[in-house]
C-alpha cells in the first residue's frame, strides 16, 4: 500500500459509520450443533467486517482481536496484510470502531504501519481504572515472497496506546528490554487476542497478556517457552512473570509447545490460560495451564486436552456468568467449523464437540470473544466459504443463542478395568446381538464415544481389536471403531466397511521420533454387507498389520512409531472422530486388548471373560438413561 493512502487511512477519524446493508453484507448463520429449543429472545447476526475487496490497499486480513472500552465503543483489531496473506510480509495493524455496540463500523484506521516490514500479533488490553487501550503487538523484518519468517526469526515486542476511544495512537515503544531476554531469541508473539485486568484480591487492577517465544542455540532451536507478561502500574513497566519451558530433543521431538494464549480470570482470582499446541508429541491440540497468583507462576505445567476437538489454531476465551466460553474451529483436523464450546467448572472440563454452538460450517481459523453489553456477546473471527483467510467476521449474539447445558448422555458400560461408562450419542436402537443385545445406528449421528482416560491410546504398543458388525449399506463410509486423530498425517487406528469399493478396510498411522507419519492399511476382498452378523479382528504385532473377517486374513508389513500422539485422541464406535461419516447398521462385543490374541484365545471362553489386558470391553447389550 503506498505510504500515502496509509497516512490518509489512519488520519481518518471513525465517524462515518458503514451499515450491514451496505460494504459490510451479512449472510446467514449456521445453527447449533444440537438442536435445542431457545428463547424467543435468542438473536444472532453476523457481517463481513474485513476483506480484501472492500479495503483497498489490502490482500489479505487475518488476526483478528476485539475489546470494549470503557466508553463501551468496540475496537476490532485485525492485521492488514499488503502483498499476499503471508505471515512475515508487509503487514499493517488496522482497526475499526463501532459506537452502537457492534451495528455498524467505520471505516479502516492505520495504527501501526509496518513500511514493509511485519508489525503484526495485536493483543488489545483495556485497563478500566483509567479508560486507556494498550495494544502489545510484535515486529519482525519482512519479506516479499510469501515465505515465513526464517529461523531465527528477528521478531521483537511493542506496545502502544490510545487515550482517546481508539481514535489515535501513540508511538510504538519497544519492550525488548523489559520482557525480551536474550536466550528467547528465535520466536516472539504477543497474543493475539485480547488481554485482560484482574479483578480480585491482591493483584486487581494487573494487566496481563501471553506470548509465546523460542531459544536459538546456534544452531537449532532448543527449546518452547509460553509466558504471561505483567504490569501492576497501568501499562507503565511491564515484566515477565509465570513461565512454562519445554525443552526440544537434538532430533526435533518436543512434547509441548503452548502458543497463542488467552486467558480468563475465573471466579476465584485465578488465571486460566489456554493455548494452541503445536506439534508437540503430547496428545491434544488445546493445552491448558492455571496461575493463582496473578499470573506471577503457573500452578504446574501446561496439560494437553486430548478429547477437545480442534485443528492446530488460536482460539479465544471469555468468562460469562458462571460459564468460560471458547471459541475455536471444532473440526479436529483442518480449520473449519466455528464454535463456541462452554465450561461450567473454570476450565476443568469443557463441552464436547456435539454440545458445542456452531457459529458457522465454512472454514474458520483465528478469533476473538467480547462483552458488548449485558446481553450481548461479540464474535470477531477469520472464515470464508473457500478459504478461511478469506475475510474477517463480526458475529453478535445473546448468551441465550448459545446451546444450553445439557444434562448426560444415556450410557453403555465399558467392563475393562477403571473405565467409565461410554457416552451413547443419537439414538441407537436396542436388537439382537451375536449373544445378547447390540446396537443398531441409524448413518445420521448415532454413535458411541468414550470418555478419555489415560489407559486408552495404544502408542505403540502390540493390541487386537475384536467386533462384530451387521449391515447392507452399498455407499458411504460405514465405520465400525476408530481410535485416536483424523486425516492424513495424524496417528490413529480405524476399522471401517467400504461397500462402494467392496471391501472392509483397517488403517493405522503411526509417528516415530521426528520422522514423518507412515501408514499402512489392509483390506479384504468383499464388503461383507449382506446383512449377516460378521467377526472382524485387527492385530498389530510382530512386524505386521492383520484384518480377518469371518477366519479370512489378509496382512501387510507394520509400519513403526506410536498410533496416539501429536492430535486429538477420540474413541468412537460407530462413526469417524470427526462426525463427517456414521455407520447405518449394527455392532456387538466390541473390545481392544493391548496384546496379540491368538486364534485360540478370541474362541478361549476364559480370555473372553476376563478384564486382563482389556483397554476397552464394550458389550453394547445395555443402555441406560
Amino acid at each position: 500500500m503506498p505510504s500515502g493512502l496509509r497516512a490518509r487511512l489512519r488520519s481518518v477519524l471513525a465517524t462515518a459509520a458503514v451499515t450491514a446493508a451496505g460494504l459490510l453484507a451479512p449472510f446467514v448463520p449456521a445453527g447449533p450443533a444440537h438442536a435445542q429449543p431457545v428463547a424467543r429472545t435468542a438473536q444472532f447476526d453476523q457481517q463481513v467486517l474485513f476483506k480484501a475487496d472492500r479495503d483497498p490497499g489490502y490482500a489479505c486480513f487475518r488476526i483478528p482481536a476485539v475489546v470494549r472500552t470503557t466508553a463501551g465503543t468496540l475496537l476490532a483489531f485485525a492485521e492488514g496484510r499488503v502483498l499476499n496473506c503471508g505471515d512475515a510480509a508487509d503487514i499493517d495493524i488496522v482497526v475499526k470502531r463501532s459506537t452502537d455496540g457492534g451495528h455498524t463500523w467505520g471505516p479502516l484506521q492505520v495504527v501501526n504501519e509496518g513500511a514493509g516490514d511485519t508489525h503484526g500479533n495485536p493483543a488489545p488490553i483495556v485497563d478500566r481504572s483509567t479508560g486507556r487501550v494498550w495494544l502489545a503487538e510484535t515486529y519482525n523484518t519482512g519479506r516479499t515472497d510469501g515465505a515465513s519468517c526464517s529461523v531465527p526469526c528477528d521478531r521483537t515486542p511493542h506496545l502502544q496506546y490510545s487515550d482517546d476511544d481508539g481514535r489515535t495512537w501513540s508511538r510504538p515503544r519497544d519492550l525488548s528490554p523489559e520482557i525480551l531476554p536474550g536466550d528467547w531469541n528465535s520466536w516472539y508473539a504477543t497474543g493475539p487476542v485480547h488481554g485482560i485486568q484482574l479483578t480480585h484480591g491482591r493483584y486487581a487492577g494487573r494487566l496481563v497478556f501471553g506470548v509465546n517465544t523460542e531459544t536459538w542455540d546456534g544452531s537449532r532451536v532448543s527449546a518452547n517457552h509460553a509466558a504471561l507478561i505483567v504490569s501492576d502500574d497501568h501499562g507503565g513497566h511491564w515484566r515477565i512473570g509465570a513461565t512454562d519451558t519445554w525443552p526440544i530433543a537434538s532430533d526435533g521431538t518436543f512434547r509441548q509447545k503452548p502458543s497463542e494464549l488467552t486467558l480468563v480470570e475465573r471466579d476465584d482470582g485465578s488465571v486460566l490460560v489456554s493455548g494452541r499446541e503445536q506439534d508437540g508429541t503430547d496428545l491434544g491440540h488445546r493445552t491448558q495451564a492455571v496461575s493463582r497468583d496473578g499470573g506471577g507462576s503457573f500452578t504446574a505445567p501446561f496439560r494437553g486436552l486430548p478429547d477437545l476437538y480442534a485443528p492446530q489454531v488460536q482460539g479465544s476465551m471469555l468468562r460469562v456468568g458462571d460459564r468460560v466460553l471458547l471459541a475455536c474451529p471444532g473440526d479436529p483436523d483442518r480449520r473449519r467449523t466455528m464454535m463456541i464450546r462452554s465450561s461450567y467448572d473454570g476450565g476443568r472440563t469443557w463441552d464436547s464437540v456435539d454440545r458445542g454452538t456452531v457459529v458457522t460450517t465454512d472454514w474458520s481459523g483465528y478469533s476473538d470473544l467480547v462483552r458488548i453489553d449485558p446481553a450481548t456477546l461479540g464474535l470477531l473471527y477469520e472464515g470464508g466459504a473457500v478459504d478461511a483467510r478469506d475475510e474477517i467476521r463480526f458475529a453478535r449474539f445473546t448468551e441465550d443463542w448459545l446451546a444450553p447445558r445439557r444434562g448426560p448422555d444415556p450410557v453403555t458400560p465399558d467392563r475393562a478395568r477403571h473405565a467409565r461408562p461410554a457416552a451413547v450419542l443419537g439414538d441407537p436402537r436396542r436388537t439382537d446381538g451375536v449373544s445378547g443385545g447390540a446396537l443398531e445406528f441409524d448413518g445420521t449421528g448415532d454413535a458411541v464415544r468414550l470418555p478419555y482416560r489415560a489407559g486408552l491410546p495404544l502408542g505403540t504398543r502390540d493390541f487386537t481389536e475384536s467386533l462384530w458388525f451387521r449391515y447392507t449399506a452399498t455407499t458411504g463410509e460405514q465405520p465400525f471403531l476408530w481410535m485416536g486423530g483424523i486425516g492424513s498425517s495424524q496417528p490413529q487406528v480405524w476399522l471401517r466397511g467400504e461397500p462402494a469399493s467392496d471391501r472392509v478396510q483397517a488403517l493405522i498411522t503411526a509417528r516415530d521420533g521426528a520422522g514423518a507419519p507412515r501408514t499402512v492399511s489392509v483390506r479384504t476382498g468383499t464388503a461383507y454387507n449382506d446383512g449377516r452378523w460378521h467377526h472382524a479382528v485387527l492385530r498389530r504385532g510382530g512386524g505386521r498389520l492383520s484384518l480377518s473377517v469371518d477366519g479370512t486374513e489378509s496382512s501387510a508389513p507394520d509400519v513403526p512409531g506410536s498410533v496416539s500422539r501429536n492430535s486429538p485422541f477420540g474413541v468412537h464406535v460407530g462413526q469417524r472422530m470427526d462426525g463427517r461419516a456414521s455407520l447405518t447398521g449394527a455392532l456387538d462385543e466390541v473390545r481392544v486388548w493391548d496384546r496379540v490374541l491368538t486364534d485360540e484365545e478370541l474362541a478361549d471362553p476364559d480370555v473372553l471373560g476376563s478384564p486382563e489386558d482389556t483397554v476397552l470391553w464394550l458389550p453394547l447389550d445395555r443402555v441406560r438413561g
